[in-house]
């Protein structure tokens, strides 16, 4: 399996419907919440992701077509005083999982999080999903903890109306 990853283009238009597929794939998927997006999520994503400077996308391809996603966010680490990347959605397609699709995906976040002066890379996982927990760890992720006294960080939310 020949497997390219590339940054995408907010404004190709092929990359837009990649996005938003890709993206309605893992919203559907149990481990992505189990719902498709809705309609206006998925015809606006794109044009909201470029209008942000500190977002891009990598999509994989496997001959040409699209079987992973990574949406990555740039922030900043108030202790390091550096910036950090941080992959808030990241999925690769069911039939192409096991080739090395995410370790790639995840060599080319780092890629441009060191271009970028970046001092880590973070993300969220659920706890159950034992399968992208053993990517993650084969890639070098671990919990993050200030102080084994204090326990691992967990990340929790509010959400708005």
């Amino acid at each position: 399996m020949n497997i390219e990853v590339i940054k995408a283009n907010y404004f190709d238009p092929k990359h837009e419907k990649e996005i938003q597929e890709l993206l309605n794939i893992y919203a559907s998927d149990p481990m992505g919440g189990g719902k498709s997006l809705d309609k206006k999520v998925k015809e606006n994503i794109v044009k909201e992701l470029s209008k942000l400077p500190y977002a891009f996308s990598l999509i994989a391809y496997a001959n040409e077509e699209p079987i992973g996603l990574a949406n990555c966010f740039e922030s900043f680490s108030t202790f390091a005083c550096k910036p950090l990347i941080n992959i808030h959605d990241f999925v690769v397609l069911e039939k192409s999982r096991g080739n090395g699709v995410s370790q790639k995906m995840l060599n080319k976040v780092e890629e441009i999080a060191i271009s970028k002066g970046c001092c880590k890379i973070t993300l969220e996982i659920l706890s159950n999903n034992e399968p992208a927990k053993a990517s993650y760890k084969k890639y070098g992720f671990t919990s993050y903890e200030l102080d084994p006294k204090a326990g691992v960080a967990l990340f929790w939310q509010k959400k708005l109306n």
